[in-house]
């Protein structure tokens, strides 16, 4: 990440991002501290919180971490209260935490989908129903990360692209619902991403990732970068009157139905 900040567009902010210890969340996380936040990391793992943090630190940025599971209500409750408690009102509350494996539904147990619903579809709501009341309001921004799952049928992805399509319908119900009291709710869907945990299980050879680019109008991956340029501009003052909106940051694969989302 840039060692020297550029424009201070969330000064004074404060950020809670799950999935904020490694990939796209993390990535998120860097770009909001780059711009003045006060962000929070949460995820399973320690030591990967613990590196990520460091990173931000060492830029000049803050960070805190709150290992956590996103599927137990009452640890992330706890975070997001003491997140507020410390540093303030969340302004930003990023829903990055994910599962994924592929698998196809006559393969896949019972306990395998339920594992992806509930890290992807039941965390998302876990921790927006945790941070309501810790949230600024009016002026909170909430954003998911959502995937192309969610709008077509992908072979081995069932898990995905139910959790996917419900966290996208939860964003606009809470757009509907919280929109009154000033919060907006958004979600962003990446297409084939650089070095992401994801791309790496789901186009895991050569050939698949030729085939993975081939399906993407611009012919390529797209990078972490884009995506949280796009998380920046969603939760800045410039998106302040957009809210319920799903964006494609996907290079155009969302338009020719591929298999690789």
């Amino acid at each position: 990440m840039a060692s020297i900040f550029r424009e201070h567009l969330l000064k004074d902010k404060v950020a809670f991002v799950t999935g904020g210890g490694s990939g796209i969340g993390q990535r998120m996380a860097e770009r909001f501290a780059e711009h003045g936040a006060k962000v929070v990391l949460a995820g399973r793992k320690q030591d990967k919180l613990d590196a990520a943090a460091a990173a931000i630190r060492g830029a000049g940025g803050f960070a805190e971490t709150a290992a956590l599971d996103v599927r137990d209500y009452t640890a992330v409750e706890a975070a997001v209260k003491k997140t507020r408690d410390e540093l303030g009102e969340i302004d930003i509350l990023l829903c990055g935490a994910a599962g994924n494996f592929p698998a196809p539904v006559a393969g896949m147990s019972a306990n395998g989908f339920k594992a992806v619903i509930d890290i992807d579809l039941l965390g998302t709501f876990n921790t927006c129903r945790a941070a309501f009341e810790f949230l600024r309001k009016p002026g909170a921004s909430v954003i998911s990360i959502s995937a192309n799952h969610a709008h077509m049928a992908i072979a081995n992805q069932a898990h995905v692209c139910a959790a996917k399509a419900g966290i996208e319908l939860l964003m606009k119900t809470l757009a509907i619902e919280w929109g009154p009291q000033g919060i907006r709710a958004n979600s962003i869907t990446p297409g084939p991403t650089e070095d992401t945990e994801g791309m790496r299980r789901l186009a895991p050879t050569p050939k698949a990732r030729a085939a993975a680019e081939k399906s993407v109008p611009l012919g390529r991956y797209g990078t972490k970068d884009e995506l949280a340029d796009l998380a920046l501009f969603l939760c800045s003052s410039a998106a302040s009157y957009i809210s319920g909106a799903v964006y494609h940051c996907d290079g155009g694969s969302s338009l020719t139905r591929s298999s690789m989302g």
